[in-house]
């Protein structure tokens, strides 16, 4: 299962569905960057059901003090009989005012001041200079249409590269959101390679915020990133090209290409990630022993379906049925590709009720799906994932490897289970 020899699904025929799909909006992804941001708001311009929907996805209490908020567009907004540009200043000049902490402030579009055409670019730019030098001020989309809920932090990213500062040095900048404890593993891995001069995107503070040039060497951690990549690949920087470190096999074959792209010799490297590797196998193994033979089906919903079915079939045994996944960024995809075991049936976009039937068709053990879909299938049998779990459950890098896999041994163990189980009899 740890053979690193490619096995070529890089040639497989791609199945291209477009039609109704089944995903949460952009602005999911504000939950957990306001977390990793600590002096950063983000203001959604959008509607209560905008306001409702994060209010309820990250739990937070009425009395809580959040870094998000929604400026709510109402009827007079929405029929151009009210100013929203003046409204949208006045309401951006309170928070302020309240709010002195706030260094970073992002406009997030949504599909109602989409639909109006609310240009948050121009508000963005007339702000920043209404609040300079204390706050920036960004804008990005977190619209649902036609798009994917990961793809919020890919649009929020994407806004800051234009405005990091310029530097000659050679560094290493390691791309997307991550827990503080498995930011901090990470940076501590590449300080024992050797690897000092790392800078992350996005910094935990805007003065944290990297710096980008020619001799910018970057490695994305998560596979969402396709518009923060190609907003780097202008500023000069270098992409290093990896699997994604999810599991031993992916986070050793990670930290090998960052290792090579910095000349650290392979001894040194051996020796440094030994250890680790040693614990993550080890962990794996306790969720594989459930996992092994089972077959599992990826419904497109957060682009991490390609990384994840390369981890579960070479390192927990698993077969992949179906790897579905909203969109197939070949040039980021291609390591992953690679790895996959062939076999596996690959799809890109969605058309929900096709999927649904291939779904019944196949009687997978584990179906990965959105929310939306899980109960519906549940109720007929199937056991079902979360995807938006892999999302917001540290799984990256050697000492979460186990709990990944464990994400998906304990529905599997809980069919199990519940199959075991005497049927209750009714008198």
């Amino acid at each position: 299962m740890n053979d690193h020899t490619p096995l070529g699904c890089n040639a497989a025929p791609v199945l291209k569905e477009r039609g109704q799909h089944e995903v949460f909006c952009g602005l999911t992804g504000i939950i957990w960057l306001h977390r990793k941001m600590q002096d950063a708001f983000f203001l959604v311009v959008g509607s209560r059901t905008c306001a409702h929907l994060l209010q309820s996805a990250a739990g937070v209490m009425i009395f809580a003090e959040p870094r998000f908020g929604t400026a709510i567009l109402e009827e007079g907004d929405l029929a151009g009989l009210k100013d929203a540009n003046d409204e949208l200043d006045r309401e951006v000049a309170r928070l302020l005012e309240r709010r002195p902490d706030i260094r970073q402030l992002f406009l997030v579009g949504s599909c109602p001041s989409e639909v109006i055409k609310l240009d948050l670019s121009r508000a963005a730019e007339r702000l920043s200079q209404a609040h300079a030098p204390n706050v920036r001020v960004l804008n990005f989309s977190g619209s649902g249409i036609e798009t994917t809920f990961t793809q919020g932090e890919d649009a929020c990213l994407a806004s800051m590269v234009p405005e990091l500062a310029s530097t000659d040095a050679a560094n290493l900048l390691l791309v997307g959101a991550l827990p503080d404890v498995v930011e901090d593993q990470a940076r501590a891995l590449l300080s024992d390679l050797g690897i000092d001069n790392v800078q992350v995107l996005p910094g935990r503070r805007a003065d944290q915020d990297p710096e980008v040039g020619p001799n910018t060497r970057y490695a994305l951690l998560q596979p969402f990133l396709g518009d923060t990549a190609g907003a780097l690949d202008k500023r000069g920087a270098q992409r290093i090209a990896a699997p994604f470190p999810f599991g031993e096999e992916g986070t050793t074959l990670w930290l090998k290409a960052v290792a090579d792209a910095f000349g650290i010799e392979a001894d040194h490297f051996d020796r440094v990630t030994a250890a680790p590797r040693a614990r993550a196998r080890k962990a794996v193994a306790a969720a594989a022993q459930t996992l092994s033979g089972k077959r599992i089906f990826f419904m497109p919903d957060s682009q991490l379906e390609l990384p994840l079915a390369r981890f579960l079939t070479r390192e927990c045994g698993m077969e992949a049925v179906e790897v579905g996944t909203p969109f197939l960024h070949r040039a980021i995809m291609e390591p992953e590709l690679d790895l996959l075991p062939g076999g596996a049936r690959l799809s890109e976009g969605q058309d929900v009720e096709k999927q649904l039937d291939r779904v019944r068709a196949d009687q997978p053990d584990l179906t990965v799906c959105g929310l939306g879909l899980a109960n519906p299938l549940e109720s007929e049998g199937l056991t079902t994932k979360w995807a938006i779990e892999l999302v917001f459950t540290p799984v990256h890098f050697y000492e979460q490897a186990g709990d990944l896999a464990g994400l998906f041994a304990r529905p599997v163990r809980r069919k199990a289970l519940l199959a075991a189980q005497p049927a209750e009899v009714t008198p």
